[in-house]
């Protein structure tokens, strides 16, 4: 997983996660990780310049630094104006730790904050949380946050919109951007093809995106945003990579095909759909994971 930075990097950065999931290099907002999670690899501005892309068709308006990892302000298609604002990341960037196997938080109170940044990746005000509207590493890596705010009002006083949920499955081929919060860098390649589970540790995911080598991602980038750079919209949630070449373990997950078979491509690295999502989320942008169409665990 692209595992979170230290606050105190964090700070030093950013003030404003890469593989073990895609976290920055190990601890949460208010807290140290739980004994589950991985070793902490340290991002420093000379990584996080290596290997990147800058895409010149997407830029950082709406997307958002959090202590630790990356993330970004997101709605659905049928979100409303005067819907309060969520945010998007990994479930391994949340505060209170990795949540284990079938684990899933749920409409759990929460004051995280978060920086948000205008196109041109300067932070520009400061978000917060009202609870953690959902949160697992079961099936898939998320966390979605509810903000004090309503899009509108994010608009109204900063100028910026929400980026859009795709409704629909991403396609093999697509040209992508992983657009990170926390590094102000971009990372562009392409939907190199799907992956029916992906095992790291004690976490199996499920039709992971995986991307062509060209996006090098690193710890910090977890949580960030896979945009479509055709339609602009979010099409997965960066979270893991192969680091060491080892097979299944913490920061390098393994491709496990429906017959069993295991694949390890060292140096690769992974994303997790968000079309999914859509489904979940009714009237008031509220989760209600009993909507049709709806397939996300359930606490």
């Amino acid at each position: 997983m692209k595992k979170p930075l230290v606050g105190a990097l964090f700070a030093v950065l950013l003030l404003g996660a890469g593989t073990a999931p895609a976290v920055a290099a190990t601890s949460h907002d208010t807290a140290a990780p739980t004994t589950r999670a991985a070793a902490p690899r340290a991002a420093t501005a000379k990584t996080a310049t290596a290997g990147t892309i800058t895409a010149k068709a997407v830029n950082f308006a709406g997307t958002v630094a959090l202590s630790n990892c990356s993330g970004s302000v997101v709605r659905t298609p049928g979100s409303l104006p005067s819907d309060p604002a969520l945010v998007l990341s990994n479930g391994h960037c949340l505060e209170s730790g990795f949540p284990g196997p079938g684990e899933v938080v749920f409409n759990q109170r929460s004051t995280r904050s978060f920086t948000l940044l205008n196109a041109a990746g300067s932070g520009v005000g400061t978000l917060r949380a009202s609870k953690i509207a959902y949160g697992t590493m079961t099936d898939t890596d998320i966390s979605v946050y509810q903000l004090t705010r309503t899009y509108a009002q994010i608009e109204s006083t900063y100028g910026i919109k929400a980026l859009e949920l795709n409704a629909a499955h991403p396609v093999q081929g697509t040209a992508i951007t992983v657009v990170s919060g926390y590094w102000k860098r971009t990372y562009a390649c392409n939907v190199d093809g799907f992956v029916y589970r992906l095992k790291e540790g004690e976490w199996t995911w499920k039709d992971s995106v995986r991307y062509t080598s060209a996006c090098q991602t690193i710890g910090g980038t977890s949580g960030s945003p896979v945009i479509d750079n055709a339609t602009g919209k979010v099409v997965a949630v960066n979270n893991t990579g192969n680091e060491d070449g080892q097979q299944c373990t913490d920061n390098n997950p393994c491709e496990v095909d429906e017959s069993g078979n295991v694949t390890v491509r060292q140096g690769i690295n992974y994303a997790q759909e968000t079309y999914g999502i859509v489904p979940c989320i009714g009237t008031g942008n509220q989760f209600d994971l009993d909507r049709p169409g709806c397939e996300l665990p359930k606490p």
